[in-house]
């Protein structure tokens, strides 16, 4: 390896500077480091002896480089310990299978009446279950309580006839005095057939494909 003499002031290292410290991480930091140390043997070698280098710039160049290296090796600590917990929170969720889960969602209707949860805003006087299919498209809206209530939707259009099978989204529109003072989603009733994890967010999966995130499901309950 030919290099060439240092010369000049202190201010140049003519070595391994301190901002091309590499950042690669993996096996190549111990190369990289052993490449530093060589290169900075060989610029204390080939100095000007009658302009030595300070001896502080090589201090600051290993410590710059040692930095890099503890980032780079915390960095991978933290990576590895974010999937451990991702595959801990799927172990943890895994007893959740089986279970009947309740979130907000969209409702899948398979031609059998759907247990869904209605919360209106506080100060409605009354409410509307408005129901659109997975164009968006309304499709129906019924009279409701405006409280907190369980009910049952039937799943059957305005003459009486079935609606087709498929996934709906259905939503409580509030009003007060005729004026609309909140939109707001329902809760649904679900099994829970998998729990997985998902760039590190655990998912859980319905019997009807719907994809739940673990945070967003707000009661569980036994299936019968």
């Amino acid at each position: 390896m030919d290099i060439q003499p240092t010369s000049g002031s202190a201010g140049q290292t003519g070595g391994f500077a301190a901002g091309g410290a590499p950042s690669s991480g993996g096996g190549l930091i111990n190369s990289d480091f052993e490449t530093f140390l060589m290169m900075l043997t060989a610029q204390m070698k080939h100095q000007d002896p009658l302009n030595p280098v300070d001896s502080t710039q090589f201090a600051t160049q290993l410590a710059t480089f040692s930095s890099v290296e503890q980032q780079v090796r915390t960095n991978e600590l933290l990576t590895a310990l974010g999937a451990q917990m991702g595959a801990l929170s799927v172990s943890q969720l895994s007893g959740w299978v089986g279970m009947i889960a309740r979130a907000e969602m969209p409702v899948h209707f398979d031609g059998q009446p759907v247990t869904i949860s209605t919360r209106a805003a506080d100060l409605a006087d009354r409410a509307e279950l408005v129901v659109r299919d997975e164009s968006g498209t309304e499709i129906q809206r019924l009279p409701i309580d405006p409280g907190r209530q369980e009910l049952d939707w039937a799943g059957v259009s305005d003459s009486g006839a079935p609606l087709p099978a498929g996934i709906y989204e259905l939503s409580v529109d509030s009003y007060a005095v005729d004026e609309l003072i909140a939109s707001d989603g329902v809760f649904v009733h679900a099994r829970i057939v998998e729990a997985r994890n998902e760039n590190g967010r655990p998912i859980l999966v319905m019997e009807s494909g719907q994809e739940v995130a673990a945070g967003d499901i707000v009661g569980l309950r036994q299936a019968q």
